[in-house]
């Protein structure tokens, strides 16, 4: 019997499957330390950089810049995955390594290499660096888990995805401890530490052979699997609505709701990420009690709620119960997401994880931008028209912007509610069906 130590995949004897499965925990902190860090940071990035260049869509260049990240991580994991084989999962992650350190240095030099809109384009590219690594680190490691964990994906990803949250913890309580320390500019450059050290261990370590050569499915047999089978890109369209559902809130959950409730967003976002950090490590259980179908339509109803409730709250207290009903729902997601489309999809191999795991990233590109615009667009409305705006301060700009909040975060509860006929219609067809039926591999 294989130890941890030391995995039995064929022509992989050197193979340390513990060293692995933490490679991949430590580069998917960094994406997400990252993540939590441009969040933090992103009211001090407005007031200093983007106030002065264009207050009044101010909201809508800042998630744009934030969005930035979303498109460069779909873009990523859709042709890294696809060109898996060919790259390797070594250079995979040394390139993820090196756009973690290049990205933050961009960001927090911006102002100090340009001025007016030039100091925007820096920032957003710095931005795009950022998820270029995100997206080397996904297309990497979620096949990784995959290959080293055939028999146990749907546990062994949510165990990988559960420091995807820790990432968030750590990176949300540095922007807002370190905020009276150092200046954003500084809090941003910390994520190059554990850059480094994912470079330093992923040259140094072992990788398995490629999967297709262990599986036997040929390049084209792989990229035809989807076509194949058409019921994927249901399961393409539950991503983009998923990843919606929990991303963008938390990346404009700062902005939004710091001065609207009395407390800084960002605490809020490290608190629902430390529910996520603690349920992750239990949802493959809950999955084989009521299947993974049935785990993300009862995710979908906590979102719903969970966000409705975000554009009501009005004070702390009511702050978090609304972020935990919403962490509650968002928390396992992601990981079951792309459990469900390796178990049903499994000749996909990489290339399905990929296309599912850059349909996530599209949604955030495409739903921050829609938020800020909201954002703004009800902020100008509520306050009477642009030059009213304009004159507005004190107390009475806090008033407009925060019931611009509101509304933004209520539009965007509409999503998990449409998710919710999905998986209620998946849940029911596969009742009772085995994995080898779900995969395709019986009639």
């Amino acid at each position: 019997m294989a130890s941890e130590a030391s995995t039995a995949i064929p022509g992989a004897e050197s193979v340390n499957k513990g060293r692995l499965f933490w490679l991949g925990v430590l580069a998917l902190f960094t994406a997400a330390s990252s993540l939590a860090i441009r969040g933090a940071i992103a009211s001090g990035l407005k007031s200093e950089w983007i106030d002065p260049i264009n207050a009044l869509q101010a909201g809508e260049l800042l998630a744009a810049a934030l969005g930035a990240a979303f498109l460069s991580f779909a873009i990523t994991v859709f042709v890294a995955s696809t060109l898996l084989d060919q790259i390797g999962m070594k250079r995979c992650l040394l390139l993820a390594g090196c756009c973690f350190v290049l990205g933050p240095l961009a960001i927090a030099t911006a102002g100090n290499l340009a001025t007016g809109m030039t100091v925007y384009t820096i920032v957003w590219f710095g931005m795009l660096l950022s998820g270029i690594g995100w997206g080397l680190t996904e297309a990497a490691i979620n096949p990784l888990t995959a290959q080293l964990y055939p028999e146990d994906t749907t546990h062994r990803l949510n165990v990988l995805h559960a420091w995807f949250p820790g990432g968030i913890i750590v990176g949300g309580l540095a922007g807002f401890f370190l905020s009276d320390i150092l200046p954003w500019q500084g809090i941003m450059a910390l994520v190059i530490v554990p850059a480094i050290a994912t470079i330093v261990i992923a040259a140094t370590t072992t990788f398995p052979p490629p999967l297709r050569a262990q599986s036997g499915v040929g390049f084209g047999e792989m990229l035809g699997e989807v076509f194949r089978r058409p019921s994927f890109f249901i399961w393409f369209g539950a991503m983009f609505l998923t990843a919606a559902s929990e991303l963008a809130p938390g990346q404009w959950i700062d902005v939004a709701l710091t001065n609207r409730v009395g407390m800084r967003g960002i605490l809020l976002l490290v608190y629902v990420n430390a529910l996520m950090f603690v349920f992750r490590h239990f949802a493959g259980r809950l999955a084989n009690t009521i299947s993974n179908p049935g785990l993300l339509w009862v995710s979908s109803l906590l979102a719903a709620i969970g966000l409705f409730m975000l554009a009501q709250a009005q004070s702390p207290l009511a702050a978090i119960i609304a972020s935990t009903v919403w962490g509650l729902g968002v928390c396992v997601m992601w990981p079951t997401m792309l459990a469900s489309v390796a178990e049903r999809y499994p000749r996909g191999g990489s290339w399905a994880l990929g296309l599912v795991g850059s349909a996530g990233a599209m949604a955030s590109f495409f739903v921050l931008p829609q938020l800020g615009a909201m954002f703004d667009q009800a902020k100008v409305e509520f306050a009477g028209g642009p030059a009213a705006f304009a004159a507005l301060t004190g107390d009475a700009l806090l008033a407009v912007e925060d019931a611009a909040a509101s509304v933004s975060f209520q539009r965007l509860a509409i999503l998990p509610l449409i998710l919710l006929a999905v998986f209620g219609v998946i849940w029911l067809r596969e009742r009772g069906k085995s994995r080898a039926h779900l995969a395709g591999e019986i009639a």
